[in-house]
Order: structure tokens, then C-alpha cells, then sequence
């Protein structure tokens, strides 16, 4: 099933996982699953393409890169068992959008409430670096993904250059007015779009938490909670607040 034809957004999360598009990404995930890293060797890998992760009716998204080899494409969850979520995750769970601060598998019962997680590349990429040509072949899944969410949906963190590069296309697409110029990312970075029917989206940039700019303090664990803070308050969901620089300088 191809993602337009996904009338849900579970039935989304189930095709995603079918998709076998792109060779270099499918060859690499599966090799990854069979000769593991020495500290998995007792689990099957997942190895797939990994779902987004959240409700259906959420107003807040949060967009990643794509799953890490040994993280979601082992857990079949994103930023699930790596470095990056766990960063991530903690800092959800202080602002009260997520059940508990580790995730560690599928089945280690984290809830996320009113925020839902997606990737604009499914698939775990060789050195954590997908293809333009990858990035645009994913395209129509988190275009759906939008979509499906879009009646709901008051906000979007975006973690990272590559996902905003990736999600502002998607949005344009979608009939979102993008300003002109068109919004560059940074830390802190906030745009409002609208479409024809009045309907508003606040866009905010944040560091991704790849260990590289954790490590070296270019987003501490505080910045991220503020930027989750400011998303979690323009959307509207319980334990935001509009104020407090996010700027982290």
C-alpha cells in the first residue's frame, strides 16, 4: 500500500514498514540486523523501515532524521534504545509529554501524550546520512503523516537542519504559506504558517540531540526542554510556557 491510500494514520504506520524503495537504504537496515553490534547480538533486529510514534490526534509533532542503525531499526521504535533518545525522551517526560523519561524497547509501556514523533527518512542510513534522493523518495509518507494529522495538529519542533530542509517542501505542498524569504533554521527559530482556510501552524527550530552536539553542549538537555516547552504551549497542550528564551546562548 502506498502512503496515499492510508485512510488512517495507524494504517500509515503499518505501510511504512512494507516499504522497500530505496536499495542502498533497504541493503544497509538489513545488514545491520544480521551482523549486529556486540551488545545486541541476543536481539532480533527489527529491520525495516521504523513508523512514526504517537497519537493519532496529536498537536504537537516533533520531526527527527531518520532511525539509527542501532537504535530504532533494532527497536522498531524512534529514538528508541540510542543516544538521541536518550536525550529525547527525558526531556518529553519533564514537560510532561511523555509517560516515562528511558525507552528501551516497544513493549516498555511509553505513552506520549498530545505529541506525536516522525522522521522524513524511515529507514536507518549508512553513517546517519540519507541521500537527497532518499530524503525525497520518503517524502509522500510524512506528506501523509501531515496530512492524517493536519485537523489536530497546532505545532512542530524540528530537530535538525536536514528535517527542516525536508519538511518545508512538504508543507509548501500542503498549501501551508511559507514567508518569504523562506525561514532558515536555527535554535529557536519560530514561524507561524497559515493556509486558506485561517488555519495556523507554529514551526520551531531546535538542535538535534545527536550525541555530537550533546557532547560538545551545543544543546544541553535544558535548551531542548524549553524548546519542547514553547512547542507543547502554542499547540495548546497542559505543562507549556510561552515565555523563557530558547536561544540557548
Amino acid at each position: 500500500m502506498t502512503a496515499s491510500r492510508t485512510r488512517t494514520v495507524p494504517a500509515l504506520d503499518e505501510a511504512v514498514t512494507t516499504c522497500r524503495a530505496c536499495p542502498r537504504l533497504v541493503a544497509w537496515r538489513e545488514e545491520v540486523g544480521h551482523s549486529k553490534r556486540k551488545a545486541y547480538q541476543d536481539w532480533t533486529y527489527w529491520a525495516r523501515p521504523v513508523s512514526g510514534f504517537g497519537p493519532s490526534d496529536a498537536a504537537l509533532a516533533v520531526v527527527g532524521l531518520a532511525p539509527a542503525a542501532h537504535g530504532g531499526n533494532r527497536t522498531g521504535r524512534i529514538f528508541t534504545g540510542d543516544p538521541s533518545g536518550d536525550v529525547l525522551y527525558p526531556a518529553l517526560h519533564a514537560v510532561g509529554l511523555a509517560s516515562q523519561p528511558t525507552a528501551t524497547r516497544r513493549d516498555d509501556g511509553m505513552a506520549l501524550r498530545g505529541v506525536r514523533i516522525t522522521v522524513p527518512v524511515h529507514c536507518a542510513p549508512p553513517a546517519n546520512r540519507p541521500t537527497t534522493g532518499e530524503r525525497d523518495t520518503c517524502r509522500p509518507w510524512l506528506a501523509r503523516e501531515l496530512e492524517l494529522l493536519r485537523p489536530t495538529l497546532r505545532a512542530i519542533v524540528v530537530l535538525g537542519g536536514f528535517a527542516w530542509q525536508a519538511l518545508l517542501p512538504v508543507l509548501h505542498d500542503a498549501g501551508w504559506q511559507l514567508p518569504r524569504p523562506r525561514p532558515a533554521f536555527g535554535h529557536g527559530a519560530h514561524a507561524l504558517l497559515s493556509d486558506t482556510g485561517n488555519r495556523q501552524v507554529h514551526l520551531l527550530g531546535c538542535y538535534h540531540p545527536s550525541q555530537r552536539n550533546t557532547f560538545t553542549g551545543r544543546l544541553t538537555p535544558a535548551m531542548l526542554r524549553e524548546v519542547l516547552r514553547r512547542g507543547a504551549a502554542v499547540a495548546g497542550l497542559p505543562g507549556g510556557t510561552d515565555g523563557g528564551d530558547v536561544t540557548g546562548r
